[in-house]
């Protein structure tokens, strides 16, 4: 499974290479807004395909899934601690750790969890320099919850990643501050399914 974030800020022509990458074979994308409101929110949904809806996964503007084929929500890590989750038991629902034990201990109200971050952060410079988290995926015990690593990864790691006991990759800075955002695209999706 190959899942892209967005940015956090709106990008020129987002919503296009958003319709490409699906055309490309991605599975699922992510929209993290935080600094939008709902209006804008519902402006960047309605310019990707409808016949993409049902792979957006929301992170906050959980209200809106129902103006479209939304199903999916992410949860932050304070949002599950403190069970903010727990008002949404027909939709599917992901979140994200830092360290496979928080992962070992989640229950099957997960479909999959975040881990992060695998390799030093593309977007966020300078962030997960000293990491042991591919190391420490050999620790994962729990099998009801799919483990998504994020965190540096690009055309160049992907096969590295998934080497480790793993169910997806999770693609932000490779895609976002890429040239070529659907060329790594497609040699992720090559490496993963040669």
């Amino acid at each position: 499974m190959i899942i892209v974030i967005t940015p956090e800020e709106v990008v020129q022509k987002e919503t296009e290479l958003i319709n490409e990458l699906f055309h490309e074979g991605l599975d699922l994308l992510h929209i993290r807004k935080p600094f939008i409101n709902s209006e804008e929110i519902t402006d960047f949904i309605q310019k990707i395909d409808s016949t993409f809806h049902h792979q957006l996964v929301l992170h906050s503007h959980y209200d809106l899934a129902e103006n479209f084929n939304i199903s999916r929500f992410h949860f932050r890590e304070i949002d599950r601690q403190n069970d903010l989750y727990k008002s949404f038991e027909d939709k599917t629902i992901s979140t994200s750790v830092h360290d496979i034990e928080i992962f070992n201990e989640l229950n099957e109200d997960w479909e999959y969890a975040f881990i992060s971050p695998v390799f030093p952060s593309i977007s966020k410079k300078g962030y997960g320099e000293n990491l042991t988290v591919l190391n420490d995926i050999k620790k994962r015990n729990n099998s009801n919850v799919k483990l998504i690593a994020l965190g540096g990864i690009n055309d160049q790691n992907i096969s590295k990643v998934f080497e480790s006991d793993i169910d997806g990759v999770a693609l932000l800075g490779s895609i976002w501050e890429s040239k070529e955002p659907l060329n790594v695209l497609k040699k992720c999706r090559k490496s993963v399914l040669s």
